[in-house]
């Protein structure tokens, strides 16, 4: 029998609010025939991660692991690989340079083991290299500049040449470079601009001389500043730069809150993020090396290792909307970070604290980590949409999904973050979603639709909920892992008739995301 579905107030048990008769229904229609062309998927090429010495950690590894099979992150770039806790260089009492890999060969040996690469962080500075004492973040990254360029230089080159020793020079032609993070900063740099430019050309020289396929660029810096004075100093110079990198945020005042103490207020630029994505890449473009890849190897709604926007709901539709706007303006959009596992602040005595994870530290996953999660499961034909808030792909096997999701900024003016973000928050009624689906083979499908929102896939309003406790029992975690799983709220299967058209009507609330899957049958 053939049903040409139309599914009004569509809950399926979700949690959702009245229809409310001022509400408006958003229509979403999308022809199977009007292809726009290969899906970009910049957002999985890298994620962050806290710090090299974390990742010795069993529990970081097991959430690496879990993470890469939902979402197929590419490359994880993180701080301190060079950073005494990695035990990588030393002076013995003769004066003699030391080398040791070993700390980072088993970090490595783990990454690659699980299919992803190294976006390699070339950082900070190991003590007996130091030309100073000043460091950042509770483990004591040390941020002065070497007091030998020319060691430094030969520690790089050694170390580049034991990767390719161990790996080989065609896999490690295939990661990326970077030479410090957010050396613009005076907490992260205690150098000048000119002493940054000084540090990556004798980084870029000694990596090119292992081999020139290597893949070397920065200059990682925060808010998106010194692309054009990085691409004319190496220009001017003749200094190799295979891609720029830098780093956004969306908050509008600060880049740096080393330990969390920051009230941060969520940018009201409906173009946060995005706006400082496409500039760079406008300013590459009419640079003298217009087709330098970009990469944003650090982003999120806020820098601060202590803001709630990263726990809550609204963040899946908030990482939704800012990918969407940047589009294929940045080679990789690297979220920061996939897990909590995060100790720049210190270990940190809450199980939700507003950290940039997209799990917590019990691999509890957060809303933000479905919105990868779900964008992992769409197809490489993107299609033609004139809704600005979905995403639609397609197989070559007649199979679709669509991604769609309400973005909206609900904080109250004269409140921070940290203030609002932490409380139970019911959102309001956006109507109904309608989506047509046309160009749809005749037969048997499988429907599926997914959900994140408010209290769909939200472990951080369920843990309010057990009244917010700074320790969580064993019970408790299972029980908030079991309430954000990203599974599917609905299956149900459906038959397309002649006319290739499917219709289906779901409730929207503010920030809600949905996932709707339609998968042929054999």
């Amino acid at each position: 029998m053939e049903i040409k579905s139309i599914f009004r107030g569509f809950a399926f048990g979700l949690c959702v609010l009245p229809i409310m008769a001022w509400a408006q229904t958003r229509v979403i229609e999308v022809d199977l025939n009007n292809v726009k062309g290969q899906l970009n998927t910049s957002f999985k090429t890298s994620v962050g991660a806290g710090r090299a010495n974390e990742g010795l950690r069993a529990d970081w590894q097991q959430q690496l692991a879990e993470i890469k099979r939902d979402t197929d992150f590419k490359f994880i770039r993180m701080h301190g690989l060079l950073t005494d806790d990695m035990g990588v260089y030393k002076v013995d009492a003769q004066g003699r340079e030391q080398y040791n890999f070993q700390y980072v060969d088993a970090l490595y040996d783990y990454i690659l083991s699980i299919g992803m690469k190294p976006f390699v962080e070339l950082g900070f500075m190991p003590q007996a290299l130091a030309s100073g004492n000043k460091t950042i973040f509770w483990w004591r990254g040390n941020v002065t500049p070497p007091h030998s360029y020319e060691k430094w230089e030969k520690l790089i080159q050694a170390l580049t040449q034991h990767w390719t020793d161990r790996y080989g020079a065609e896999e490690v032609a295939s990661w990326y470079f970077e030479v410090w993070n957010e050396p613009n900063l005076d907490g992260f740099w205690a150098g000048s601009q000119a002493d940054y430019f000084k540090l990556y050309n004798y980084s870029a020289r000694a990596i090119k001389r292992v081999n020139l396929k290597y893949k070397v660029g920065g200059p990682a810096t925060a808010g998106a500043a010194w692309i054009p004075e990085m691409i004319a100093y190496c220009a001017q110079n003749k200094v190799p730069l295979d891609f720029v990198s830098t780093h956004s945020y969306g908050v509008d005042q600060g880049f740096l809150d080393e330990f969390g103490g920051r009230g941060t207020v969520l940018s009201k630029d409906e173009l946060s993020v995005a706006r400082d994505v496409l500039q760079n890449r406008k300013q590459i473009s009419e640079s003298v090396m217009p087709n330098l890849e970009l990469h944003y190897t650090e982003w999120s709604s806020s820098y601060t290792p202590a803001d709630p926007t990263h726990d809550s709901y609204h963040q899946a539709a908030y990482i939704l909307q800012k990918l969407k706007q940047t589009g294929d303006a940045a080679q990789s959009m690297s979220y920061w970070v996939f897990t909590d596992i995060f100790e720049e602040p210190g270990p940190r005595f809450e199980a939700f604290h507003g950290g940039f994870g997209l799990m917590n530290a019990q691999g509890i996953k957060k809303p933000a980590y479905f919105a990868y999660q779900f964008l992992n499961k769409l197809s490489a034909t993107e299609l033609k949409t004139s809704d600005a808030q979905s995403i639609a792909t397609k197989d070559n096997k007649g199979s679709t999904q669509l991604l769609l999701w309400d973005s909206t900024r609900t904080l109250p003016e004269g409140v921070n973050n940290q203030q609002y973000y932490i409380k139970d928050l019911p959102p309001a009624n956006k109507g109904d979603v309608n989506v047509h689906l046309q160009g749809l083979k005749k037969g048997q499908y499988k429907l599926t639709i997914s959900q994140v929102g408010y209290k769909q896939n939200d472990s951080f309003t369920a843990y309010i909920g057990m009244g917010s406790p700074a320790q969580l029992t064993k019970a408790q975690v299972t029980e908030l892992k079991a309430k954000s799983t990203g599974k599917p709220n609905q299956e149900k299967r459906i038959s397309v008739g002649g006319d290739g058209e499917f219709t289906l009507n779901l409730p929207l609330r503010e920030n809600d995301v949905y996932l709707v899957e339609l998968s042929k049958n054999k």
